[in-house]
């Protein structure tokens, strides 16, 4: 890797040059960041502590909170810092690392979203097999292969970018490190490593989404024989979900199984899938859903009993 290339360093470009615009975007997408991690945390505590919320649908919602924690901080810290200093540096070795992240987290969340979707259809069109279909040893198996999945597609993308040779120019027009932009950088023909990571990013996304469609088309066909109230609640179950799916995959679809044309609009939309669906999941799942609203009541009124115990 290092004998291939004599770039030691790249310089992201970021998201706008005009300092006023950066100190703005440093102030709001630091609350942003906060707000991602309090928010999925939140979730994450609520779900664990609640024993209501020991479902499978609420085992997923955890780790997909968990994941998007970790999806936005890769990315999110960086970015917030660059925003002020001039010199938006940076290494070979953390570029490929952060590369490997978003890609790993990123793919890790389309595979949970999808077992959710999966989720939905066995407690919605297969109600009485649920509870054996549906086990918590099922679960914890569908999560890790979420992960191994992810892990997969991380590191084809990762091991074919590494391969390539870099000798300059060594400017990322973006706030972090993606595959699109480096594969401009490199100093020979990428048509061929171009067309595999397309591939394999449109293998994943278009498949998951294919999955996530015929899910909920078979919900909607099997919703025609519910009575209204049977209906209501089980589309305010599923809502939550499809707006996620909407608000991750479109992104995601737009940037990923397109070849490469304007990295100015793909950095745009990448704010999306990696900072504003991970600060809206949180909210989507918690003003829609009773239960979880709830059991976070209960936990904060717990708390504050402790401590007025411990006054």
């Amino acid at each position: 890797m290092q004998n291939a290339s004599s770039v030691k360093e790249f310089i992201l470009l970021g998201l706008s040059k005009n300092q006023g615009v950066q100190k703005i975007c440093f102030v709001m997408f630091l609350f942003f960041y906060i707000t991602i991690v309090a928010g999925n945390l939140l979730i994450v505590i609520t779900v664990i502590s609640s024993q209501r919320l020991h479902s499978p649908m609420y085992f997923f919602l955890s780790y997909l909170s968990f994941v998007d924690i970790c999806y936005s901080s890769v990315t999110a810290p960086k970015m917030i810092a660059d925003f002020l200093v001039d010199n938006k540096t940076i290494s070979f070795v953390g570029c490929i690392a952060q590369l490997f992240g978003v890609h790993f987290f990123g793919c890790t969340e389309i595979f949970i979203l999808t077992v959710m979707a999966y989720d939905r259809y066995t407690a919605i069109c297969r109600p009485l097999h649920y509870s054996t279909l549906m086990t918590r040893r099922v679960c914890s198996q569908m999560v890790i292969g979420s992960w191994v999945g992810g892990f997969m597609h991380s590191m084809v993308q990762t091991l074919l970018t590494t391969c390539l040779p870099f000798c300059g120019p060594n400017k990322i027009d973006h706030y972090f490190c993606d595959v699109h932009p480096l594969l401009q950088l490199a100093c020979t023909n990428t048509y061929a490593v171009g067309i595999i990571v397309v591939a394999n990013s449109g293998m994943v996304a278009l498949s998951c989404f294919f999955i996530l469609v015929v899910s909920y088309i078979v919900i909607l066909i099997s919703l025609k024989s519910e009575t209204s109230e049977g209906r209501h609640k089980a589309l305010s179950t599923c809502g939550s979900h499809i707006t996620v799916v909407i608000l991750f995959f479109g992104p995601c679809t737009f940037t990923y199984i397109r070849p490469t044309s304007d990295l100015s609009e793909d950095k745009s939309v990448a704010v999306f899938y990696t900072v504003i669906t991970p600060m809206l999941n949180p909210l989507i799942y918690t003003l829609r859903n009773e239960e979880v609203k709830s059991a976070m009541k209960k936990l904060w009124s717990r708390r504050v009993g402790n401590e007025k115990g411990e006054v």
